[in-house]
């Protein structure tokens, strides 16, 4: 994607297998939403080749667009729409089936019982807190049963328990209706909590791919150790953790204090790539964990 002379993304390249929950993950302003935009087949790209559900999105059809479920950042509805009445109304759109044979759409009832609004059914739209607001754009994001459901941003300016509502949520949608999600964040426990698989995003490109635990290990198989001794604080990264401490002791035994080994976490894998993109000491290749897809 590229917005005159400067490219917003470059050479992006990753795919979703179907009933996967993936996470892409970046820093403010990486380019996840235009990404996200432009599998949606709401915004043209520049170049390159996409696929979704077997069709590229810029050409997508209406009987195409059924078949994904999509939840912005924000949504405009007129405020005086009660929830079960909004619901209902959007359902209208769907035929019975889906490609899959499922029928579609969700029942209304069933639908609210599915998000939790049940209480708010009856209530305008106005009304709703942040996290039931977010608890209905999901709604109508899955009203057609969708294969692919794209959740852009879903927990911004939710407060903690609404986000961990939320997550719970998405961990029911994966499971029982065995939906594809793609979701964009730049909260790193969000990643860690709802994906099989995350992606993140920095440079203009994806620069890993793969679980939570495979990014934790990639940054660096080396670990932290921290010890005082004789009044001074010591920092040592190893390769080998267990080998280091063992050599520490023997060499002065009593003397070594507030010993701590630290592994990285995803959080500090995170802030390393990231880091090195924007400093410019990060060579071309993506980083494809092993076990993890491409």
């Amino acid at each position: 994607m590229r917005y005159g002379t400067k490219d917003v993304l470059s050479g992006v390249e990753f795919s979703v297998s179907r009933g996967e929950v993936v996470a892409l993950l970046g820093p403010n302003g990486a380019g996840k939403t235009t990404t996200i935009e432009i599998l949606e087949g709401f915004r043209a790209r520049s170049g390159g080749h996409v696929s979704v559900l077997g069709t590229d999105p810029a050409h997508g059809s209406e009987h195409w667009r059924a078949r994904l479920g999509i939840v912005l950042q924000s949504w405009r509805d007129h405020g005086r729409w009660k929830v079960k009445d909004l619901l209902h109304h959007l359902g209208r759109y769907y035929g019975p089936y889906s490609t899959s044979g499922r029928q579609r759409p969700i029942p209304t009832e069933q639908l609210i019982d599915m998000v939790g609004l049940g209480e708010q059914q009856e209530q305008k739209i106005s009304k709703l807190s942040g996290g039931q607001r977010r608890r209905l754009d999901v709604a109508i994001g899955i009203v057609g049963r969708p294969e692919l459901l794209f959740l852009d941003e879903p927990t911004a300016g939710l407060d903690p328990h609404a986000r961990r509502e939320f997550h719970d949520l998405v961990h029911q949608l994966s499971d029982m209706e065995e939906t594809t999600i793609l979701l964009t964040t730049h909260d790193l426990s969000e990643a860690e909590k709802l994906a099989d698989r995350i992606l993140i995003l920095a440079g203009h490109r994806i620069i890993a791919d793969g679980s939570a635990e495979q990014l934790a290990r990639q940054v660096s198989n080396q670990a932290e150790v921290r010890w005082s001794q004789a009044g001074q604080f010591y920092v040592h990264s190893t390769d080998d953790a267990t080998t280091f401490v063992r050599q520490l002791f023997h060499q002065h035994g009593d003397q070594i204090g507030d010993l701590e080994v630290r592994r990285a976490s995803l959080e500090d894998t995170y802030l390393s790539m990231v880091h090195r993109i924007e400093t410019g000491h990060d060579d071309a290749a993506v980083t494809t964990l092993e076990g993890a897809p491409r």
